[in-house]
């Protein structure tokens, strides 16, 4: 196995029971991605493309075959130890935000760095530098409620990639924001996978697939050949 191959999937499948029997929503998957890559994955609604970010991000255990991530059978590990694994290097932007609607903005971002061992100084510095980067330091003490849509869209990004993830996952991670701020979004992303982030994302934007090195398609659960 390459050195450099981060993730590495083999017939990854994930179905589900319904009344006349299963339904695939992704079926013989078999993918490399290597370390410090930019891939877009792209197809039609209901392709299967959240689904597969869901299992690449460890947060879904439900499906068959086999994923390596950085040489760790994730497939032969308990929900448990794949937890373990996503809170120390993937960082996630969800469709639906999925900030703690409890917590203040200042808050949601100073979660992934308690996973972290980050000593509380060090996290308070690096949320201050998060809120200012993307312009949020009057919301800081805000909870999500309380914010518009492109305003807890820029949070979640922000909460991603705050404790520098190895792998950084994106589900559609501009969809509320004006073209200005989506293009701002793009370009970071852009410069985090230059300083050495793996990324991949999920859009429906030809504009945003360009930003990463090769696209991956997928129909009916499918990957398509390019």
């Amino acid at each position: 196995m390459n050195e450099s191959t981060m993730i590495q999937l083999r017939n990854v499948e994930k179905c589900f029971k319904t009344k006349a029997g299963f339904t695939y929503v992704l079926r013989q998957i078999t993918l490399d991605i290597a370390e410090g890559e930019f891939i877009t994955i792209m197809g039609p609604s209901g392709a299967g493309k959240s689904t597969l970010l869901g299992i690449l991000g460890m947060y879904d255990h439900t499906w068959e075959g086999e994923f390596l991530f950085s040489e760790q059978p994730v497939h032969r590990l308990n929900p448990k130890q794949r937890s373990v694994l996503n809170k120390r290097f993937v960082g996630f932007v969800f469709q639906q935000f999925h900030l703690l609607d409890d917590l203040t903005v200042a808050e949601n971002l100073d979660i992934p760095l308690s996973y972290r061992d980050v000593k509380r100084s060090e996290r308070q510095a690096l949320v201050a530098d998060a809120l200012d980067r993307f312009n949020i330091v009057g919301k800081k003490d805000l909870f999500p409620s309380q914010l518009s849509g492109g305003q807890q869209q820029l949070v979640a990004v922000a909460r991603a990639i705050i404790a520098k993830p190895k792998l950084l996952l994106a589900d559609e991670p501009t969809g509320n924001l004006h073209s200005e701020q989506g293009r701002d979004i793009m370009e970071l992303f852009k410069k985090l996978n230059q300083q050495g982030t793996t990324i991949v994302q999920v859009t429906h934007s030809e504009t945003n697939a360009a930003y990463g090195h090769r696209i991956v398609k997928l129909k009916d659960g499918w990957l398509v050949k390019d």
